[in-house]
């Protein structure tokens, strides 16, 4: 048996927290090849916080949660819908489907207590279609009260 010297035992305690920031190979390979069962048909109303162009999607706030809470969630876009045809802040009702890929529960619990993420399913949003809805104005919410 080899005893470590002080320095050695030192150099690997360095090693050790400098990777404490960082993700093990095993979660980041779950995670990359996560597998998405049958995408759930969702329909959602909402408005557009923020259209990017380059990646052909939007990000948006939904008045009712998807699946794991979220309000806010990034959709793919089709590529039948032009992002220059969008509009921010306006409400729409949004079709679109949720893929999930469910973690395996050692990954979850890594995340869990080590990056204190609680986060048991990778989730993917693609955009079927999308509807204006005629909100209306608050100016003809008065006009009908008046009468």
């Amino acid at each position: 048996m080899v005893k470590k010297t002080n320095e050695e035992k030192s150099s690997k305690k360095e090693k050790k927290s400098s990777k404490k920031d960082d993700i093990p190979d095993w979660v980041t390979d779950e995670i990359q090849n996560a597998k998405f069962e049958k995408p759930e048909e969702l329909k959602r109303a909402g408005y557009i916080l923020e259209i990017y162009d380059a990646d052909n999607k939007i990000d948006a706030q939904l008045y009712d949660p998807v699946e794991d809470g979220r309000h806010i969630v990034t959709l793919d876009l089709p590529k039948k819908i032009k992002t220059s045809d969008l509009e921010k802040g306006v409400v729409y009702e949004f079709i679109f489907d949720q893929h999930k890929a469910p973690l395996s529960k050692k990954v979850s619990e890594f995340l869990q207590k080590e990056k204190e993420i609680d986060m048991n399913a990778i989730y993917q949003f693609d955009l079927k279609s999308m509807e204006l809805l005629d909100v209306g104005s608050s100016e003809s919410s008065n006009e009908d009260l008046e009468e």
